[in-house]
């Protein structure tokens, strides 16, 4: 990998969403100024998020981009034109549900319309989702919207889901998946207790780097000049595949193992020294 960005070259930067971009759902003003800085200069910059699109706020947004990577791949969207929208079979979807009805566990599915949830555990996630926010200094009104906002009762007129993010269960995520099927796999959930058997259930075939390869197809960028910014297990590949990998301080072993780079949290205005520094701005 490139240890530094060249400014003459137009790069293709992809950032994480929740403890990178936005902190607890806000974004400081700092980030949205080098976001729109950066595109002044010619550069694409892309949210890449493991939240769907129904989970993306005008407030998360308002900076302006190029495009999207959501769902950790399983959709990418590129100047308005949707280039990829996976979602889970029928079948894996049913078998899915099922399970985790089985095990009275708490989870949302999630479409790029609209986010769903079991009538019978609502009430749980509600209370979940506003304890996690009411740890933000900015209080839990913006960040718990972007969920509890967009929630619909789950139904079989529902539409097909792209990812599941579990809340609470009885039993490891591992073994929920186990049970699934080898087609999922697991990584942990950036919003919900660990201690509650939480995290996020993928198509195991899709990650991050699949959605970020997708978006530089299109716009004829190399991967040598990309950028990706992240801070959780869901980003190890894409921080992987970027010609500039960086993670934001504080991240996993693993994840930091494979960055080029560190920057700092959003709280200390991470993405806007970063951006500084890589002569994106």
């Amino acid at each position: 990998m490139t240890p530094e960005a060249n400014s003459m070259t137009i790069h293709a930067i992809f950032l994480d969403v929740d403890g990178t971009y936005a902190d607890f759902g806000i974004v400081p003003e700092a980030h949205v100024l080098a976001v729109q800085a950066a595109r002044a200069n010619g550069h694409k910059v892309f949210l890449c998020t493991g939240r769907p699109v129904s989970m993306l706020p005008e407030h998360i947004l308002d900076a302006g981009f190029d495009g999207l990577v959501a769902s950790a791949g399983a959709y990418v969207e590129v100047a308005g034109e949707v280039l990829l929208d996976t979602r889970f079979s029928a079948d894996l979807a049913g078998r899915t549900v099922a399970v985790l009805d089985a095990h009275d566990s708490v989870y949302v599915l999630e479409a790029q319309e609209s986010l769903h949830v079991a009538p019978a555990a609502e009430q749980r996630l509600r209370r979940i989702i506003e304890a996690h926010f009411d740890k933000s200094s900015n209080g839990p009104g913006k960040g718990s919207s972007a969920i509890l906002g967009s929630l619909l009762p789950w139904s079989a007129q529902s539409p097909l889901f792209a990812k599941v993010s579990v809340f609470e269960s009885p039993i490891p995520m591992e073994l929920i998946a186990a049970e699934i099927g080898a087609e999922i796999a697991v990584v942990a959930n950036s919003i919900a207790d660990e201690g509650a058997h939480a995290g996020e259930l993928y198509q195991r075939t899709i990650s991050k780097a699949d959605g970020v390869a997708v978006a530089i197809a299109k716009l004829g960028i190399e991967q040598g000049n990309t950028i990706a910014f992240g801070d959780g297990q869901n980003d190890l590949e894409m921080v992987a595949y970027a010609g500039i990998g960086v993670a934001i301080e504080g991240s996993s072993a693993e994840l930091l193992a494979l960055a080029d780079r560190t920057t700092a949290p959003p709280s200390r205005d991470g993405i806007a020294t970063a951006f500084a520094e890589l002569g994106l701005i």
